[in-house]
């Protein structure tokens, strides 16, 4: 069935929260994301993939967070890339996340109730303020093995495992 929209109308789904992420600078990071917790909470950790724009590994962050729940790891591993980005520059993020939740209190559409996490949005939202430019998305998990990997790895190594 053909579209029923003329031309120049605007998709209501095209439409994004920060006009920030609209047009991608010519110098700009990815990040690949991904926190997990076995038991939730339980043991915890995140793994990070950072690219430049042409797909060019440029660093793989992971860490052990001891006992702590998925989102708490989901919010370090954003973290953990945006102080890469800051420091390292270019000031300019993708951050790619397989957690829906993060996305969408990241990008407002989703409250943030837990006392925890709102240090953790607040400490991200200083950060992204300090970059020239940042987009976040949300991919499925399959679409963010690598990431996945590390952090399985960070909480492996954490729990005594080879």
């Amino acid at each position: 069935m053909p579209s029923s929209r003329g031309i120049g109308t605007k998709s209501l789904f095209s439409q994004r929260e920060d006009s920030r992420s609209e047009n991608a600078p010519e110098h700009y990071l990815i990040a690949h994301s991904d926190g997990g917790a076995r038991g939730n909470p339980g043991p915890a950790g995140y793994g990070v993939v950072i690219q430049d724009q042409s797909g060019h590994k440029v660093a793989h962050l992971s860490e052990y967070l001891g006992h702590q729940t998925n989102n708490f790891a989901e919010y370090q591993g954003l973290i953990a890339a945006l102080e890469y980005a800051v420091q390292q520059g270019p000031k300019a993020l993708k951050l790619i996340s397989d957690s829906e939740l993060l996305v969408r209190q990241i990008k407002g559409i989703y409250k943030v109730k837990n006392a925890t996490l709102k240090d953790l949005h607040s400490r991200a939202k200083e950060l992204i303020a300090q970059l020239e430019w940042f987009s976040i998305g949300h991919a499925l998990r399959e679409h963010n093995r690598e990431a996945d990997r590390l952090a399985n790895e960070a909480m492996d190594k954490g729990m005594g495992r080879s």
